[in-house]
C-alpha cells in the first residue's frame, strides 16, 4: 500500500484527501518507482479544480496531485528500454497517477536516469520547470545578445528560464511581485514589480524599441498588457496567446530532454532555486502555496522528511 494525497472530485482544496491506494502495477510502457521527491506546480491544483479535463477528465477518482518525481525503480514495464531497478530517476507520472505519494508510475520514454552529482530534491523540478523552460527557449531561438520579457520571471518555471537565457547571452528583464525581488536579481534579470503602478510604462523605459520577445509564464490581463511589447511570444499556460500573435510552448516530455536539464544542473549552470521543502504529510499546504500565487521559486515535497 501506499499513501497518496488526492482528490475525489473536482473543485476546490476541500476535495482534497489523503488515502492509501495499492502500488500501481506497471504497463509495458512504464515503470514502478518508489517516490523521493516531487515537484509541485500550478497544474497540479488547475486539473484537480476541474481546469484541465482534455487531461484527466477520462481518469477515475480518487486521482492523485502532481505531475513530476524523482525516485527509484521498483517495476519495468517489458516495452521499456534504457532503465533498470534500482535506478535513480526522474520523469512525468500518468495524468491522475500522480507523483504526491509513496509510489507511483511514470511514463518509460519520458524517464531519464538521475546523475549521481544531483539530490532527489532537485532531480525532481527537471521534468515541468526545467524542461518547460528548455522548451520555450528553443522554441524563440533568439541569437545572443537579444533581449527576453519573463511575464512573471519569479516562479519556477520563470527562475529556470532566466538563468538559461542568461546561460545562452540573452539580455533578460523580468516581472514579478515585489517579495521576489532578490531571487529575480540573483539571476542577474532586470526586475520591474508588477503591482508598482503602470507596469508597460516603466518596461517601456526601460526596452523603448520592445524586447525580442515575450516568454509568458502568467496569461491572463498580465499577458495581455505585455504583449504589444514583442512580436514573438511564447505562453506556458495560456492559450489565448494565439489570439495575440504568439504560441503555445510546444513540450517535449522525452527522455533526451530531462538529460539535458540533468546536464545544466551538474555543470552549475542551472539552478531550481528551491524555496521550500515539506514532508508528504504538508503537501497541501505546499500546495495551497502555490495556488496562493506568491511562492518564490521552486517547492518540493520531500519524502525523506
Amino acid at each position: 500500500m501506499s499513501k497518496a494525497l488526492g482528490y475525489k472530485a473536482f473543485g476546490g482544496a476541500e476535495m482534497q484527501e489523503f488515502f492509501e491506494r495499492p502500488d500501481l502495477v506497471p504497463d509495458p510502457a512504464e515503470v514502478l518507482i518508489r517516490v523521493a521527491a516531487a515537484g509541485v506546480n500550478p497544474l497540479d491544483h488547475k486539473l484537480r479544480s476541474g481546469h484541465g479535463t482534455a487531461l484527466n477528465g477520462h481518469v477515475p477518482f480518487p486521482q492523485v496531485l502532481g505531475m513530476e518525481a524523482a525516485g527509484t525503480v521498483l517495476a519495468v514495464g517489458d516495452d521499456v528500454t534504457g532503465l533498470s531497478v534500482g535506478d535513480r530517476v526522474t520523469g512525468f507520472a500518468l495524468t491522475g497517477a500522480g507523483t504526491y505519494a509513496e509510489t507511483t508510475v511514470l511514463l518509460g520514454e519520458s524517464t531519464a536516469r538521475i546523475p549521481d552529482a544531483l539530490t532527489d530534491v532537485w532531480a525532481a523540478t527537471i521534468p515541468v520547470a526545467g524542461t518547460t523552460a528548455l522548451d520555450v527557449l528553443d522554441q524563440l531561438d533568439l541569437p545572443a545578445g537579444a533581449s527576453l520579457l519573463v511575464n512573471g520571471i519569479g516562479g519556477g518555471v520563470g527562475i529556470a528560464l532566466a538563468q538559461l537565457a542568461r546561460d545562452r547571452g540573452l539580455v533578460v528583464t523580468g516581472t514579478a511581485s515585489a517579495a521576489k525581488r532578490d531571487l529575480v536579481t540573483a539571476t542577474r534579470a532586470t526586475f520591474v514589480d508588477y503591482t508598482d503602478g503602470d507596469v508597460v510604462r516603466r518596461l517601456r523605459a526601460l526596452a523603448p524599441d520592445g524586447f525580442a520577445a515575450v516568454a509568458d509564464t502568467v496569461g491572463g490581463e498580465s499577458l495581455r498588457a505585455v504583449a504589444p511589447l514583442a512580436t514573438a511570444i511564447v505562453s506556458v499556460g495560456d492559450p489565448a496567446v494565439t489570439e495575440l500573435g504568439g504560441e503555445m510552448v510546444r513540450r517535449r516530455v522525452d527522455r533526451a530532454n530531462l538529460e539535458r536539464v540533468a546536464e545544466l544542473m551538474t555543470a552549475g549552470r542551472l539552478d531550481p532555486h528551491i524555496t521550500g521543502t515539506y514532508p508528504l504529510a504538508r503537501a497541501d499546504e505546499a500546495l495551497a502555496l502555490v495556488e496562493s500565487g506568491h511562492t518564490s521559486g521552486k517547492l518540493v515535497i520531500d519524502l525523506s522528511l
